[in-house]
Formats: C-alpha cells, structure tokens, sequence
C-alpha cells in the first residue's frame, strides 16, 4: 500500500506563487506515475499536471495551467513538487496527490487547500 501525503497549501494573493509538495511512501522507482489534480467546490477534480517517472522531460499540463504551474520530482526525498506561480482566484481548490505504481494501482492522497484571494 503506497500512502501520499501532501503539504504547502495556503491562502495567496492573486498573482503569488505556492509550491505543494507529496511524498510518497515508497521509493519512486516503484512509481510509474504522478499526478496533481484539484477540486473545487461543486466541481469535477480535474488533472492540472502529471509526469511520467520514466520519462521526466515530458510532463503534462492542461492549457488552464501550461505556463504558471511546473511539476518535478526528488528520487532521494520521494516527493514530487507542484510549483505554482501567477496564480489566479480560479485556482482555488483543493489539490490532490495521486500516484500509479508499476502495477497500474493508483494512490490518493488527502488533498491541501489552496485559496487564492486579496
């Protein structure tokens, strides 16, 4: 059973940057992927970022963030890193880890809020 948990949520101004963090209970070479999604209130959770541990140069973001949010991983540390930057008021939600092992099994973790507001 791999557990994620995340860190780094807060409230921001609009236009202020965040970096959420997940570690991962299991060394990432057991991982194949890593995803990022959020969810706001009264909305479906959606996809913001996701890299494929086999091929990091390749990461995957929606054009609702391409540009303002950077995903990365730390093999030592076990984390994978959701860098948010320029952020706006519709960026609030709460964001979730989830993480597929080489089995194909997929992993949540417990979400972190994120607000944006002045």
């Amino acid at each position: 059973q791999v557990q994620l948990v995340e860190s780094g949520g807060g409230l921001v101004q609009p236009g202020g940057s965040l970096r959420l963090s997940c570690t991962v209970s299991t060394s990432l070479f057991n991982i194949k992927a890593l995803g990022w999604y959020r969810q706001a209130p009264g909305e479906q959770r959606e996809l913001v970022a996701s890299i494929d541990i086999d091929i990091v140069s390749e990461p995957y973001y929606p054009d609702s963030v391409k540009g303002r949010f950077s995903i990365s991983i730390d093999n030592f540390l076990n984390t994978v890193y959701l860098q948010m930057t320029n952020l706006r008021p519709e960026d609030t939600a709460v964001y979730y880890c989830r993480a597929w092992d080489r089995s194909r099994a997929d992993y949540w973790g417990q979400g972190t809020q994120v607000t944006v507001s002045s």
